[in-house]
């Protein structure tokens, strides 16, 4: 019985002592630090990548929220008009007509009208040297042509030929009037009858010289339009120079020895606009009172001269009378003129800054420029005052300018009194015979603030040239010549503009660009265009006003006020504000995602070793 039981006890034993002893080589070969016997979850991995992913998927949002609205600008074109500009200065055609009347040229022919032209382009190449600034027609640039006027027939050149013809013997019925003044004028006139037609087929106008060889002294005259005249006994020589001087140092260079002015010339803002502003200044109404009856000025003297500048400027006028207005500089008697006197010396310290409140415009806030023509009516204290020259002579206006601000002319009231016991304090009105006088200076005042001079007397290397006034101010030469001086001007203002617009805003990628200002921009570079297409024919009023909306579209854009915003900041700008709001979250996330990844491989490779070493087992 032992034995038998014994046997299956026995068995189990060993069965337990084989298991055990299995058990023990699998623990043995089992490492939990290297090892895991299950597969890592991704539960966890999916769930931190989820997190990631939304924060990387709401950059975008956030990119979005902070963009800055660019509208796309023609920085090529910008480029383009602003290296064309500097380095090409615009020239205007000229188209030149030299007639001779009453020379010795029965014989002639169309070459020799031709040999007359190359003389008289050959003396302009002297005077004009090496001339090539913008608003002239230097280089070759111009053309002349002859008429020789040989009352049988007319020879006409064939270099630089006109549309309209000179008619043969056309000065015949035209008898000269004694008094050389009155001759002039209807002369000049005469002329424009004849020679007003003389427009070029593209638009552009010509200037012409007439020679009337006489038994007279020789008689040099400019005209109020496009052409002049020389009359008397000139020699044909002589006749070319002075043709030629005309030609270049009046016409082109409005008889200026430096031909164009440089920089700022023209007193006109930058919306193309200008502001007349007159002022009566009564210095002391306890003295006397004077007022003016400004709309008759405005509506007879002013109208034409407005129209005449239209091309150039968008004018508007505006008067006032003002009281208790006293000068800040001093004046003393003096008995040899028995009157004060004040000096150049004291114009700079004459307009009381103080007292005179001279700009009350609604244009005085703006871009437009404002030109203040001051009437002075001193007190009795100081009546008679005079303006005394540095020669030690009396002024013939008793005025003068400041440039760029405009003109200021002392008017004494008639029977200025020194005794102020004798002053009638009633309020009396400037007479329309004064205001005329009055006129006068300010429109000589504005012609100088245009850069013209007022002179009637022009005097050359060849001879004195006489240079007849207009009722409007300004000839129909000298207009020419500041519409192609105003266009040069405002489109290297335009190009300089919209070439410091283009580097701004390319230097700050966070400025903000409106729609608005893109299209400024455009019409900018379009008008310059018209301008400078219209520049090249000889279309100088056309070209003038396109310059004009040119400029004023450039200045429009570059002060927009949408650009002074405090948006356009730099990206590191925009970073530093947003950062300590996004960073800390998103480095978080970031760092657990890094973190969750590098723990999801290490667990994946313990249970890659331990399926591997259950393998080899």
């Amino acid at each position: 019985m032992a034995e038998i039981s014994e046997a299956p006890g026995t068995s189990n034993d060993a069965s337990e002592a084989a298991d055990k002893k299995n058990n023990n080589s699998e623990t043995s070969n089992f490492d939990p630090k290297t090892m895991r016997k299950t597969k890592p979850g991704l539960k966890r991995l999916i769930l931190t990548f989820t997190v990631l992913f939304s924060f990387l998927l709401g950059l975008p949002l956030l990119l979005k929220t902070i963009e800055i609205y660019r509208s796309p600008l023609p920085f090529r074109d910008i480029d383009l008009l602003s290296t064309s500009i500097e380095s090409n200065p615009l020239l205007f055609p000229c188209k030149f007509h030299a007639i001779f009347v009453g020379f010795n040229h029965a014989t002639s022919t169309s070459s020799t009208a031709d040999k007359l032209g190359f003389s008289i382009i050959a003396h302009m190449q002297k005077f004009i040297g090496d001339n090539q600034d913008c608003g002239t027609c230097g280089g070759n640039n111009f053309t002349v042509s002859v008429t020789i006027d040989a009352n049988t027939n007319c020879i006409q050149s064939q270099n630089g030929k006109i549309t309209r013809s000179w008619q043969c013997g056309v000065l015949d019925s035209f008898k000269f009037d004694e008094n050389l003044e009155n001759s002039d004028e209807d002369f000049d006139e005469y002329l424009e009858s004849v020679l007003g037609g003389q427009d070029i087929n593209n638009g552009g106008k010509v200037y012409s010289v007439v020679v009337v060889n006489s038994d007279e002294e020789i008689r040099a005259v400019v005209g109020k339009y496009r052409h002049a005249w020389i009359r008397g006994r000139v020699l044909e020589e002589n006749a070319l120079e002075k043709i030629a001087e005309i030609f270049v140092k009046v016409f082109v260079n409005g008889g200026k020895e430096e031909g164009v002015i440089h920089g700022e010339f023209m007193p006109v803002g930058a919306d193309g606009r200008i502001v007349l502003s007159f002022n009566l200044l009564n210095a002391d109404p306890r003295d006397w009172i004077y007022d003016w009856n400004f709309q008759e000025i405005d509506e007879i003297l002013l109208a034409p001269v407005i129209e005449a500048l239209e091309p150039v400027a968008n004018i508007s006028v505006e008067s006032q009378v003002l009281y208790h207005t006293p000068k800040s500089s001093f004046s003393y008697w003096d008995d040899k003129w028995e009157s004060y006197l004040f000096s150049t010396k004291d114009m700079p310290f004459f307009v009381n800054s103080n007292e005179w409140h001279l700009d009350t415009s609604i244009a005085a806030g703006g871009r437009s420029k404002i030109l203040q023509f001051v009437v002075y009516v001193p007190s009795v204290k100081e009546c008679p005052l005079l303006l005394q020259l540095p020669d030690g002579e009396i002024s013939m206006t008793n005025g003068f300018i400041s440039p760029m601000w405009g003109g200021v002319m002392v008017w004494n009231p008639p029977g200025c009194l020194r005794d102020s016991e004798s002053v009638n304090h009633l309020r009396h009105k400037i007479s329309p015979k004064d205001l005329n006088k009055v006129f006068e200076v300010f429109m000589g005042q504005l012609r100088q603030l245009f850069g013209l001079k007022s002179a009637s007397l022009y005097v050359g290397a060849s001879g004195t040239y006489i240079l007849l006034a207009s009722n409007k101010g300004f000839t129909e030469w000298e207009l020419d010549l500041l519409s192609r001086q105003h266009t040069c001007f405002n489109l290297l203002q335009s190009g300089t503009t919209l070439g410091s617009l283009s580097r701004l805003v390319q230097s700050l990628p966070r400025m903000i660009i409106m729609d608005e200002i893109g299209k400024q921009v455009k019409f900018s570079l379009k008008a310059a265009n018209l301008a400078r297409s219209n520049a090249s024919v000889g279309n100088y009023d056309a070209s003038s006003v396109y310059s004009r909306q040119a400029r004023s579209f450039a200045e429009d854009a570059f002060y927009h006020p949408s650009m002074m915003s405090v948006s356009y900041f730099s990206f590191e700008h925009c970073f530093a504000v947003y950062s300590p709001f996004f960073l800390p979250v998103s480095l978080h996330v970031l760092l657990a995602a890094v973190r969750e990844y590098r723990r999801y491989q290490k667990e994946k490779s313990k249970y890659l070793a331990w399926k591997a070493k259950e393998g080899s087992i």
